[in-house]
This record gives structure tokens, sequence and C-alpha cells, in this order.
């Protein structure tokens, strides 16, 4: 335990930890880049219809702030038992395709759902939750609610969002991770995200 002190209080001691937070640090950013790029490569695709957000909270910056049909879940929707105690929750979201290609809320739960086929989990991200009435709606975010555009080219975004005619594409995680994949206007690719 001496030699470990006195190595540390020498200069080689500050080089061999400065390595080693280095290293550390390089493990956890490969880490969370993976992570993200593994979902994208890997992941379950669905197509989200987008909702119309306040324009004055649209654009922030260089990114466009999302809303989507399946941020409001309705509470009719929920199996397994509503929590009757506010505090903080995370739903599991039962996403399935519809005809017209889009995704859509056919089950939640405050449980961990199991894989159906055809179907696809989203979790969401952790919520407060002071109770809910029959007829109320769970809304909730997927942590896909930004997206991030080149330098001034949300406007024409905004104004097709506006319009309904944006849709995102996801990727999806078997953990029910979301990671958007690409942007659609009128049907056609605009972006595609990279995996890293």
């Amino acid at each position: 335990m001496n030699s470990l002190m006195a190595r540390l209080h020498s200069g080689r001691g500050y080089l061999l930890s400065a390595i080693i937070v280095a290293g550390l640090q390089t493990v956890i950013l490969g880490t969370i880049i993976q992570s993200r790029a593994s979902i994208l490569n890997n992941g379950a695709e669905v197509l989200l219809k987008t909702a119309p957000v306040d324009p004055r909270d649209f654009l922030r910056g260089d990114y466009v702030v999302l809303n989507y049909d399946i941020s409001s879940v309705p509470v009719q929707t929920v199996s397994g038992g509503i929590p009757a105690e506010p505090g903080e929750r995370t739903l599991w979201v039962r996403l399935k395709k519809q005809e017209d290609g889009f995704w859509t809320v056919i089950e939640s739960s405050f449980h961990e759902l199991p894989p159906l086929p055809e179907t696809v989990i989203l979790r969401s991200q952790p919520f407060y939750s002071g109770g809910l009435a029959a007829g109320d709606n769970i809304r909730v975010e997927y942590g896909i609610e930004r997206y991030y555009v080149p330098e001034g080219q949300g406007k024409p975004i905004e104004e097709a969002r506006n319009g309904g005619n944006v849709a995102i594409a996801v990727r999806v995680s078997p953990a029910g991770s979301a990671q958007i994949r690409g942007l659609l206007v009128d049907g056609k690719p605009v972006y595609d995200e990279p995996l890293y």
C-alpha cells in the first residue's frame, strides 16, 4: 500500500493515473456510442406520425421539437392496473402497424409487457403520475422528441410538420429504447441518421 502511495506521489504515478482516467473515459464514450449505433443497426423499425406542436416552441437552435400521436396514451389501453399512489412511473407501450403504414398504441402497462408477434414495445421516459381517471390520456415521452437538422433548415420542416406531412422512422431495441433513424416529408426520406 505504501509503495502504491509513493508511486502516486511521484511523477510516474500521476501519468499512470491520467492514462487510467483517459482509458475509462474512452470506454464510457465508446459504450454510449455503440449502444445508440446498435439500436439504429439492429432495432425494429417503426414509422410514427407526428402531431402539431405550438410553432413558438418548435425550433430552438438547430433542432426540431417533435410530438407524436403515440405520446398521448389513452388510459383505456392500460393493462395490469393503474397505480393509485402518485409517483414517478415508466409506461411500456405496445405498438402495432396499421394499414396506412404508421404504428399506433394498442396496449400499455406500468409493468414490462411481454413481446408479441408483429408488435413493438416502447419504454417511456420516467414521468410523474398523480392519479388517472377513465377517459384521461397519459402524456409520455420516449427520448425521440428532438431531431437535429443542419443549420437554417428547420423552417421548411416546421411548415411540413404543421401541415401533417412529416413522419419519423424510428428503430426500437428489444429493451424498448428508441432512436430516430430518419425524417420523411410527404413519404420521401429527407434526412437519414448515420450510425456513428
